[in-house]
């Protein structure tokens, strides 16, 4: 397994990198994220993925775990290849995929090129629950800064009454994605204890 690429750009386009490590050239495929991140760059470190099939091997990099994290969870979807998941990350930041996934809006997942219903549907069912679970441990600050102040306070209010947190957040998630802007603590406490 290769777990990380550190060395000189060779080569670089918005979706590929060459890295020259010690006369090594490693070409790696890479979303808009990540390009982002490291043009301008002469010395960059990629985290990396290396996808093994019978007639080919592909490294994917990424400029931060969140990212492969994200990327991996993509492509554990039925029906969603490596390409369609670095389309999927080069039109969306990692934030907004996990916005997107736990809020269900498929419209938004539809409007990326190579994307149906059905797979968009599909996306939705298999990941949101993982991403609702795992999101603030595994996610890094972006994940969590995800949320807007008064929704973060009802969460750790609902916490500290002793919900569990998977209910709490998926229950949260369903009262904030209706919720006017302005909503108030005391509101998403109320409508999230309906649910309940």
């Amino acid at each position: 397994m290769i777990w990380h690429v550190e060395g000189t750009i060779s080569e670089l386009t918005p979706t590929f990198i060459v890295v020259d490590c010690h006369g090594v050239g490693y070409g790696i495929f890479i979303s808009l994220q990540t390009f982002e991140k490291v043009k301008g760059k002469t010395v960059v470190k990629l985290l990396t993925h290396l996808h093994v099939s019978e007639d080919r091997q592909d490294l994917y990099g990424f400029a931060e775990e969140q990212e492969r994290r994200m990327f991996r969870l993509l492509t554990s979807v039925n029906g969603v290849g490596n390409s369609t998941a670095l389309l999927i990350l080069s039109a969306l930041n990692t934030s907004e995929i996990y916005n997107t996934i736990v809020h269900e809006n498929i419209s938004v997942l539809k409007s990326i090129k190579g994307i149906g219903e059905k797979t968009a549907l599909r996306i939705v069912l298999e990941l949101k629950d993982k991403l609702l679970k795992d999101g603030h441990n595994t996610g890094g600050p972006a994940m969590a800064s995800l949320v807007s102040a008064p929704h973060r306070e009802a969460q750790d209010a609902l916490l500290a009454l002793g919900f569990n947190r998977v209910a709490v957040e998926k229950a949260l998630s369903r009262v904030s994605s209706d919720a006017p802007q302005n909503v108030t603590v005391e509101d998403l406490i109320k409508q999230t204890l309906k649910i309940l």
